[in-house]
């Protein structure tokens, strides 16, 4: 089917000129403003190239070095599953989702009971994230707390690498241990540049701080050949302006600061830029999502798009008391935008409560909404096989297309059926005792949980990881 017959719905924010205009706002601010680079090595590098200015703290960034960074770096990104097969590749403006976030509560899916984030929680989650078929990724998904906080961030990449072949998005919380958790990685499979299939996350510090723990990670990610993630977390009314232009400018002037910087480390870096903008809340002193700021988000990833650069954006988690009508809105609303728009890469669903606790239960929820946003994004077809006058026509007025040839062909593809909140007559329900959608809910995932296995190689990398791990002695 070509272009021309298939339909498809696509969502845009934004013109021409007003792209003219973030960007060149965004510039004006690196080359007037500029960003705090806390980092000396960084500071070093930046000085010896072109275009770049220090002015005390502060490093001033010329328009000339922005299209420099923009001309040098990748616009497409293989990356791999822990097979060695490229699992997606970022740039093709196709939305790519991920379980996972750095959780300290895990909540419980029939009960919704909160307690510390355990290594028993952890492994489970990263099984079902390899489980759930809708995931492309499987990231981070919380701080294990009953272990020593010196070796937290190894032992959670042992249990990410052993429980899943799906790629992985790193987030490391001690920049301590970063370097000793690249070396676990090749440590278990070898080379990480021959196939990238590990990518680390690093942050700024919003407004227009370049940390020196992030500048240290995407140096070491750089050496060892891996693609990284640099996003920013912005608070409106907080740590970006009120507006979400004002939010939208200054967060992208912030991507395009790591983007430079990435380029002055080493020409052709692979980096992944994006931003995820909540909203601060002064009572309750917590952070959310709204409409505005999925608007910002929205824009960020056409500002990408514009530039030709591999986008991450938010994932509509950390909103929600559990897998009830909040969380579930948000779900929709963040993977509808994301499939029908030029957003990719959304690697943390799962969390809720302020992003304090990880729920399986929205996870399980999401993989069934990303399936139908996907479906929906997929449009539909206008050919001549798609409206099959002859069928029409064989059926005529008064008919039934129930008998019909094609529908017995397509009907199991036309129709979507979710394997957990069924399509119930009110007498199937009232036969099945009249059960509440998110009761249904809570047993499939206490199921699903229940079976989850592990992939046919874990004993074996985990007694490998764990005899890395102790030889490092740091505890």
């Amino acid at each position: 089917m070509t272009s021309s017959t298939l339909i498809r719905p696509r969502l845009t924010l934004l013109d021409r000129a007003h792209i003219e205009q973030i960007h060149d706002s965004t510039r004006q601010i690196l080359a007037t403003v500029g960003v705090r680079v806390d980092s000396e090595p960084a500071r070093q590098l930046l000085c010896r190239a072109s275009g770049v200015k220090m002015e005390g703290d502060r490093v001033l960034i010329s328009p000339e070095r922005v299209e420099k960074a923009l001309q040098t770096a990748p616009s497409r990104i293989d990356i791999y599953d822990q097979r060695g097969e490229v699992a997606c590749r970022l740039g093709s403006g196709e939305a790519r989702f991920g379980v996972g976030v750095t959780a300290l509560y895990y909540q419980d899916p029939v009960t919704d009971e909160v307690t510390p984030f355990e290594r028993r929680h952890f492994r489970s989650m990263i099984r079902l994230g390899n489980a759930l078929p809708s995931f492309d990724v499987v990231s981070t998904v919380g701080i294990i707390q009953d272990l020593s906080p010196q070796v937290v961030d190894l032992y959670a990449t042992l249990e990410m690498t052993a429980n899943t072949v799906k790629p992985l998005i790193l987030l490391v919380s001690d920049e301590r241990r970063f370097a000793d958790v690249v070396r676990l990685l090749e440590h278990l499979h070898g080379d990480l540049a021959s196939y990238p299939f590990a990518v680390p996350y690093v942050n700024p510090i919003t407004p227009l701080v370049i940390n020196a723990g992030t500048v240290q990670k995407m140096m070491v990610a750089t050496e060892h050949g891996l693609p990284f993630i640099f996003s920013n977390y912005g608070m409106i009314g907080a740590t970006t302006p009120i507006t979400p232009g004002g939010t939208l400018v200054l967060l992208n002037a912030e991507l395009l600061a790591g983007l430079t910087l990435s380029q002055v480390i080493e020409e052709g870096t692979p980096v992944i830029l994006g931003s995820l903008p909540a909203s601060f809340d002064m009572r309750g002193m917590g952070t959310f999502y709204q409409p505005r700021g999925y608007l910002v988000s929205l824009a960020c990833a056409e500002m990408m798009a514009y530039y030709g650069l591999p986008h991450c954006g938010t994932s509509g988690s950390g909103v929600g008391w559990g897998p009830g009508l909040v969380a579930a809105g948000h779900q929709w609303i963040n993977h509808l935008i994301a499939c029908t728009s030029t957003m990719e890469l959304i690697p943390f669903v799962g969390d809720n409560l302020g992003a304090k606790a990880f729920s399986p239960a929205i996870v399980v929820y999401a993989n069934e909404v990303i399936r139908q946003a996907r479906t929906f994004s997929g449009g539909f077809g206008l050919d001549e096989v798609a409206i099959d006058l002859e069928d029409i026509a064989g059926v005529g007025p008064g008919g039934t297309f129930l008998d019909s040839d094609r529908t017995f062909e397509r009907f199991r593809d036309a129709y979507d059926q979710s394997e957990v909140l069924s399509h119930l007559t009110l007498e199937a329900w009232q036969d099945r005792g009249a059960p509440r959608s998110e009761e249904v809910l809570r047993r499939h995932t206490r199921d699903v949980i229940a079976n989850l296995q592990p992939p046919s190689d874990y004993e074996e990398l985990l007694a490998r990881g764990e005899a890395f791990i102790r030889g490092l002695d740091i505890l």
